[in-house]
């Protein structure tokens, strides 16, 4: 049982980073603006969070910095796709090139250094509770933000005027400014707090998941994020449950190339034979099954075109240039 325990533990820890960016960029996409610079935003923050974390002595002070690296970045992706009305997928790549560059140069003195953990919390009478304590009750406290966002995000998109309004941005920001709603305001705001999720999914990987600055360590989590966002058909329960989907994979394949099959040989063929099989798969494949995954996924959804074009922000990536 506590081997089972440890594995949903684990699944928790790694879909959160892929959670928390993905909440931000649906936000983004919702308003019409596309921002591939998500996994740049991430390492960013992840460097960030560490070094401020590292310096201070505070992971909460790294978080802090994380966050505002994340929103600084975004800022210059809106003021260059928004205000000066670039290319958003063009901009975008850049952003990502720029943040995993930047981030090799600022982390090389923090290589090897020890870092600060934020703590999982501790209730006491709660988290000591058998099964569902440190599931429920013992989690760091970036995973209960990352529930409480996709709540927020729910209930802002379909329940709140704001959310409708940035809503129809997406649909049609024509329309919209026609309207006189102030397009660029909406999407300058939606760009920040997609920029503010990814810095807080990077200070979760080095801060929570490996507290320790390693080179090109979101490892690919910000384009896992950004197809989760068209998985979800720009849906927040359906991120919440796609990030899980993924964290599941991404723990799966590192049990199984640790897994012990002597331990398994008094089971069931059922349980052996798949074990078995997948234990002879090189190294290599198992480690790509996540991004292998995630193709697979975006070429599902692509085939049904009724789905795609249903859901999809009709201004998505579209720029927009209010008449003088």
């Amino acid at each position: 049982m506590d081997i089972w325990i440890s594995i949903l533990l684990t699944i928790a820890t790694a879909a959160t980073p892929l959670l928390i960016a993905a909440i931000g960029e649906l936000v983004a996409e919702r308003a019409g603006v596309l921002n591939l610079g998500v996994e740049g935003m991430m390492i960013m923050g992840a460097v960030g969070g560490f070094g401020a974390g590292y310096l201070t002595g505070s992971p909460w002070i790294g978080v802090l910095a994380a966050i505002i690296i994340g929103v600084l970045f975004s800022l210059l992706f809106a003021f260059m796709t928004l205000t000066l009305a670039t290319n958003q997928v063009a901009t975008g790549l850049s952003l990502t090139i720029l943040g995993l560059g930047l981030s090799g140069m600022i982390g090389t003195s923090f290589v090897g250094q020890p870092g600060v953990r934020l703590q999982n919390l501790d209730i006491p009478g709660l988290t000591s509770l058998p099964v569902i304590g440190k599931l429920i009750f013992g989690q760091d406290p970036i995973f209960y933000l990352s529930i409480v966002l996709v709540i927020a995000v729910a209930w802002f998109l379909f329940r709140s005027r704001t959310g409708l309004t940035m809503r129809a941005i997406g649909d049609s920001h024509g329309s919209a400014h026609a309207l006189g709603i102030h397009v660029i305001r909406y999407r300058y705001l939606a760009v920040m707090f997609g920029g503010a999720c990814a810095g807080l999914a990077g200070a979760h990987l080095s801060l929570v998941y490996t507290p320790q600055w390693v080179e090109n360590m979101s490892a690919g989590r910000g384009w896992i994020a950004l197809a989760l966002v068209v998985f979800a058909s720009w849906r927040p329960w359906r991120v919440l449950a796609g990030a899980y989907i993924f964290g599941a994979i991404w723990i799966g394949q590192l049990h199984v190339q640790a897994i012990d099959l002597s331990a398994f040989s008094n089971s069931s063929w059922l349980i052996y034979q798949p074990l078995a099989l997948l234990k002879s798969l090189p190294s290599q494949f198992l480690s790509s099954l996540p991004y292998l995954a995630t193709i697979l996924v975006l070429v599902v959804i692509s085939r049904n075109k009724r789905l795609t074009m249903m859901n999809t922000p009709a201004s998505l990536a579209q720029p927009f240039v209010p008449e003088r």
